[in-house]
């Protein structure tokens, strides 16, 4: 597994008395497309939420090359904040992280420029398309 860009061994997560995911185990390499399917409640979302750092798993561990995380997922639904303008939801992690110095916010203006969002920064995610707020986040 030298070679894979990512290694997920026996990842498991639980919550209280609850088994989410048992022993998840794969490996990708660069290029390789992987689908992660099962039914309602089977932890898919579970596996992706620790993957992108946004739970951390009871026992096992995830690498990345070069450690770095570096994984994200696209929501069925988008998690944008109503009240917040596209803008404003756009760099609301940086924000969080006390990082929205000139270069992040200059770069996430390049974003808006390339995916075609700049006349929408003022505007609310209610008068966005589908489309059009999944590309804000």
């Amino acid at each position: 597994m030298s070679d894979s860009v990512l290694v997920v061994n026996k990842l498991c997560k639980k919550y209280e008395d609850i088994v989410s995911i048992d022993e998840v185990s794969f490996s990708l390499k660069k290029g390789e497309i992987m689908s992660i399917v099962g039914p309602s409640g089977c932890g898919k979302s579970t596996i992706l939420n620790i993957l992108a750092s946004l739970d951390s798993p009871t026992t096992g561990s995830v690498l990345y090359n070069n450690n770095e995380h570096s994984i994200g997922y696209m929501l069925q639904q988008d998690a944008l904040l109503p009240w917040l303008t596209v803008w404003d939801n756009a760099i609301l992690g940086l924000k969080i992280k006390k990082m929205d110095n000139s270069e992040n916010l200059n770069y996430v203006s390049f974003l808006f420029q390339k995916f075609h969002l700049e006349e929408f920064k003022g505007k609310y995610p209610k008068d966005l398309s589908g489309g059009m707020r999944q590309r804000v986040l």
